[in-house]
């Protein structure tokens, strides 16, 4: 009689070796993003955070956010790239609440896959663990989930999670509004992390190849066309905490999923409205390129993407040129874009 053959966890497609070997790889990405308020080290079944050691008082707020990369990471597959994904899944959540005025405090990860990849995976943590550097909060802890017969082997899905804090006075709201501001836009690296089930349309659409050359704008290649749509989504957190200090910020807004015509509105109290003007600033090439090529309307391009401004401000008009100067010295171009008045929380684009 023939003995059946003992059946492991391993011959269901789950490696608990590989799970091992990725949880090596977390724990030195996530060692160099401590801060003074990190308590617990990875490897426990929860995260210790203190908000005293943080500097923050009894009374200051806790600010959550969440989010995901979107079909992004399919381009990421395309190109076999994982060291940059990580900053876009950080910049979607620590942005979110930096807008609030919250200052990021710790951050955690879920990377789920078919097949666990050891090396693609610290790619992704790597990134992830980066960002957190820039964005002056500890990654703490996450999951990663080896999902055979979910997920295709070569493919991952990757969400975060992150808790700032704001003290109440800082906190950044629709209630410091007073309706006769001026609109100032901060820069994007391009799309960003959002419309890209668009992109991937247009590039099909259009057999736009990903290893094509691509000029910056000035007539120089500096990368293909797929790096440039692989460019990371800058984080805001340290432009915001740096206006913060020098200036008084009425308003902010991530223009994310949406674009313009739905996220300016989230800040607006009721009976203020916003109208922004297009022809204020540049739009980035790989925007221009992508929508050219698939001959989208203007209506659908700054109602899908954020068309080279990741960031909206609301502020004093005596305020807007020391603001521009702030940013532009920290790296982020900014530009008079709009301003408020009086009228339904909606906002208008005017375009060109």
């Amino acid at each position: 009689m023939t003995k059946d053959k003992s059946i492991s966890y391993k011959d269901s497609g789950v490696s608990l070796d590989a799970a091992q070997e990725v949880v090596t790889a977390y724990k030195s990405s996530t060692e160099k993003t401590n801060t003074p308020g990190v308590v617990s080290q990875i490897g426990g079944f929860g995260a210790l955070f203190s908000m005293s050691k943080a500097g923050f008082s009894s009374d200051a707020y806790l600010v959550s956010g969440t989010d995901g990369v979107g079909t992004k990471l399919e381009l990421a597959a395309a190109l076999d790239t994982h060291d940059t994904i990580g900053q876009d899944l950080v910049a979607m959540c620590v942005n979110d609440i930096a807008v609030m005025g919250a200052q990021p405090l710790f951050f955690l990860d879920y990377l789920a896959t078919g097949k666990l990849n050891v090396n693609q995976a610290a790619d992704i943590v790597g990134g992830i663990a980066d960002a957190c550097k820039i964005a002056n909060c500890a990654l703490m802890g996450g999951e990663t989930a080896e999902m055979p017969g979910f997920y295709a082997d070569s493919r991952y899905d990757l969400a975060g999670f992150c808790v700032g804090a704001v003290e109440p006075a800082d906190l950044i709201s629709p209630k410091k509004i007073k309706g006769d501001e001026i609109l100032v836009g901060f820069a994007s690296s391009g799309f960003h992390s959002n419309g890209y089930s668009l992109v991937r349309k247009i590039i099909d659409a259009k057999n736009i190849a990903l290893d094509a050359p691509f000029e910056d704008g000035e007539g120089e290649i500096k990368k293909t066309i797929g790096e440039a749509l692989l460019e990371p989504t800058y984080i805001y957190v340290e432009l915001i905490q740096t206006l913060m200090k020098e200036v008084e910020i009425n308003g902010l807004a991530h223009i994310t999923g949406g674009g313009f015509e739905e996220n300016i509105p989230r800040i607006l109290p009721e009976h203020i409205g916003a109208i922004v003007d297009t022809t204020t600033w540049p739009v980035p090439p790989i925007c221009k390129f992508i929508c050219d090529a698939g001959k989208v309307t203007p209506q659908e391009r700054y109602r899908t993407f954020n068309m080279g401004l990741g960031l909206v401000g609301a502020f004093d008009k005596s305020l807007v040129d020391k603001v521009i100067s702030i940013s532009s010295k920290l790296g982020f171009p900014a530009f008079q874009i709009g301003q408020l008045r009086d009228s339904d929380p909606t906002c208008e684009i005017v375009y060109a």
